[in-house]
């Protein structure tokens, strides 16, 4: 009987071993699946053209309230919104131009104007150069196959959590 134990006994301790070392070679080894590369996230070109859309009305609500800081940072932000649109998507679908070459056509000017007339704290000149943005956005869009996406000046704020008035400054703090 001590001798059919002891056969039951090295039976199991082999079938343990056996399982043990498959185990870990299984626990090794990664899935077939998981050594596929997985390309790298790129932001949708939809994505960075809506954020440019809320940071299109953000500026114009901040020169209209003639808070030239703020619409400063909100002009920064739309020419890092471009730079993006032609970093990541420098060709899209059936655009007939690289946008590489559009938005500097389109927008550039624009965009230098703004930036003129926020510096000038200038509102007159602010309203010319955003209406030349919106129009230059409009062109941009039809030239793209995507003139059914139409600008215009915005009529409300896309946030109500926010003040576009100008910030009064802090104590010891320059305007």
């Amino acid at each position: 009987m001590r001798k059919k134990q002891a056969r039951i006994l090295a039976s199991l301790a082999l079938t343990c071993a056996i399982f043990a070392t498959a185990c870990s070679k299984k626990l090794q080894e990664p899935a077939p699946e998981a050594t596929k590369a997985q390309p790298p996230y790129v932001i949708g070109l939809g994505e960075i053209m809506g954020l440019t859309q809320m940071r299109h009305a953000k500026l114009w609500f901040a020169g209209k309230a003639e808070n030239w800081p703020l619409a400063a940072y909100e002009l920064d932000e739309l020419r890092e919104g471009f730079d993006d649109a032609m970093l990541y998507h420098p060709h899209h679908r059936n655009v007939p131009y690289p946008l590489t070459q559009m938005v500097p056509e389109f927008v550039s000017s624009s965009l230098d104007a703004l930036d003129k007339a926020i510096k000038a704290r200038n509102r007159p000149n602010f309203d010319k150069a955003f209406d030349s943005l919106t129009a230059g956005c409009n062109a941009c869009h039809r030239e793209a196959n995507f003139g059914f996406n139409v600008l215009k000046r915005p009529t409300a704020p896309p946030y109500s959590n926010q003040s576009f008035a100008a910030a009064v400054p802090g104590p010891g703090r320059a305007p």
